[in-house]
């Protein structure tokens, strides 16, 4: 299994910058940035870092990890323009970058911007021919592209992106759509969830790769949830009750967790470090912490 930081928007950029080195100096695998422009919250205040230009700038200072977004909100830009963005940054990180896409999800940003939020199944159509709009580009000399919301004429996309192909990640746990268009044209699937949710989100991916001819195995699935370490079990149980995704409790207890989670089928775990204490320092710990608790599943 693999293993990935995602730092929080909200983090000081100093901050973002210093702790996705060290995971890259200490063994981690990638990581990861959400898309998003405020919190999701009824006051939409707080410090928020805008995603592609911090990708950007970690693509240039961070060496050997992956790096991605987790996922790209597909209303807030063209899929060409992203198609264009995302293999500028598979330059610039030399060939690292996978392309995160999601249908889009939190209406307070779109309200307050003026972005249109479209219905639910507008969204998800959006995104399926946007996927075919980024593979058109990312695979063809020139793309044109006739569908119901994008167009493409003779486009161009040059230079190519280094990878080939670059990896189009599609995120969401939405098991008629979003997982038949992961299952369709995703190299990657993403979503949050717990051992026993990703077990049977799995088992729905198979099946709409199975229905379209393709094999199970040829797409990787990633995943990731809340991590607390802790010798407290009270604590440990209040944080697995919280309505999120934990994964809490002694070191025995995460590394088991961890092998549920391989057990299910996750080539990839996530540590998010939403709920880590503010302190620079803390933060790293946690993170050496987990690290040494995950190495005998580390490949």
């Amino acid at each position: 299994m693999k293993f990935s930081f995602w730092p929080a928007a909200s983090n000081r950029w100093e901050d973002t910058l210093a702790l996705c080195q060290h995971v890259a100096e200490t063994g981690w695998d990638g990581v990861w940035f959400a898309d998003h422009f405020m919190p999701n919250t009824p006051e939409a205040d707080g410090p928020t870092h805008e995603c592609w230009t911090t990708l950007a700038a970690l693509a240039a200072s961070v060496p050997r990890v992956r790096i991605g977004a987790l996922v790209s909100g597909n209303t807030y830009r063209h899929p060409a323009v992203v198609a264009n963005m995302a293999r500028t940054i598979d330059h610039v990180s030399g060939g690292r970058f996978v392309l995160g896409i999601g249908a889009g999800w939190q209406e307070n940003e779109h309200r307050k911007y003026g972005i249109p939020f479209y219905t639910l199944r507008e969204r998800l159509d959006r995104l399926e021919e946007a996927c075919q709009v980024i593979r058109a580009l990312f695979e063809q000399e020139r793309a044109t592209f006739t569908g119901r919301y994008y167009r493409l004429e003779d486009a161009p996309l040059n230079p190519k992106p280094l990878q080939r192909p670059l990896p189009l990640l599609v995120g969401g746990g939405g098991e008629r759509r979003t997982m038949r268009i992961a299952a369709q044209f995703a190299d990657e699937w993403n979503t949050w969830g717990t051992p026993e949710v990703l077990a049977h989100k799995i088992s729905v991916l198979e099946q709409h790769c199975r229905d379209l001819g393709r094999d199970p195995r040829s797409i990787r699935r990633s995943a990731q949830a809340l991590v607390l370490i802790t010798e407290d079990a009270e604590r440990a149980a209040r944080a697995r009750s919280s309505g999120r995704p934990v994964i809490a409790g002694s070191e025995r207890e995460i590394r088991e967790a961890l092998e549920a989670y391989a057990r299910a089928g996750v080539d990839e775990f996530i540590v998010p470090d939403f709920n880590f204490p503010p302190d620079l320092e803390e933060k790293r710990a946690i993170l050496d912490r987990f690290r040494r608790i995950a190495e005998p599943l580390h490949s």
